[in-house]
């Protein structure tokens, strides 16, 4: 029985749509490489011929648009982003599960709440919150917070007043509801009678957290870092708008000023800029495609 199984065939029809779905997938990186080795007259044509003005293409994205300035940037915030979510969403879960408290479900409800509202339709009012002028004093905060009439009327009156800074992209994405949702989800897979004999053994909270919580949750936190690292990576609205100078914007706006300099768009730049913009995620998701392949199926199979 186990022998006509294995040799049973896959219909061919099955193959012959993986091979499509393949060449889909892979067609706009080759296509990609491609026309970014190609000069500005190459790239104009149809032809699929490897180009040789890779190294000046190369060169006039990395010198003269700054590109080197928006992806060191990107990776500041992606870094820094990805892995204050970690750690925040760690110490979020672990608190949800391994403690008592009142109002816990509650609290995890609110959480998950958030996930219902996109990022784009809380730009207006995180803008507001982010740009405007703080409080002159703890006074008039309080004063104002506790008019419910100027509370609903004005409700941003004060704000953080670091519009236009590093700390205008990175505060607003610190948190993540979906990095708490996932570590507590894994949490509650953890035996219960292994927490009774940390406890047993005197392991107070930060050992139990060090010794116990964070090596068995590797995986989970490799997946977690992939999503939220390559999610970073690709902003560009909220960088977009809010900061002004190019001393602090991200390499995906910077792609964007490629195409818009110059009367007509140098698609051998634009693609050279987007081959460039890539390589981060790849080499990020190379270093953690096992992790991440463990975490999702772990994920999976509760």
């Amino acid at each position: 029985m186990m022998s006509k199984l294995s040799n049973k065939r896959d219909p061919l029809w099955i193959h012959v749509v993986l091979i499509i779905a393949v060449v889909c997938i892979t067609f706009p990186l080759v296509f990609t490489i491609i026309k970014s080795t190609q000069s500005l007259v190459e790239v104009s044509t149809p032809s699929l011929h490897i180009g040789s003005s890779f190294a000046s293409n190369f060169h006039s994205i990395w010198t003269e648009y700054h590109m080197h300035t928006y992806m060191l940037n990107s990776l500041f915030y992606a870094v820094v982003i990805a892995g204050g979510k970690i750690i925040l969403s760690l110490l979020a879960a672990t608190a949800l599960v391994f403690y008592q408290f009142k109002g816990k479900k509650i609290v995890f409800g609110f959480i998950i709440i958030t996930l219902m509202f996109p990022v784009e339709i809380l730009i207006l009012g995180l803008f507001s919150v982010v740009s405007n002028t703080p409080a002159p004093n703890a006074g008039a905060f309080f004063s104002w917070l506790l008019n419910p009439v100027q509370l609903f009327t004005s409700p941003v009156s004060y704000g953080l007043g670091i519009g236009d800074t590093r700390a205008a992209v990175v505060f607003p994405f610190l948190a993540s509801a979906t990095g708490v949702f996932l570590f507590r989800q894994h949490f509650l897979s953890i035996p219960v009678s292994l927490c009774d004999a940390a406890k047993m053994d005197g392991t107070n909270s930060f050992q139990f957290l060090t010794r116990i919580v964070i090596p068995m949750s590797v995986n989970t936190i490799g997946a977690l870092t992939l999503i939220q690292f390559v999610y970073v990576w690709d902003q560009y609205i909220w960088p977009r708008i809010i900061i002004q100078h190019d001393k602090n914007q991200v390499i995906q706006v910077g792609l964007n000023a490629i195409m818009s300099a110059g009367d007509s768009i140098q698609w051998n730049l634009v693609m050279m800029g987007a081959l460039v913009t890539l390589i981060p995620s790849f080499i990020v998701f190379a270093l953690l495609y096992r992790t991440f392949i463990h975490g999702y199926a772990l994920s999976s199979n509760k």
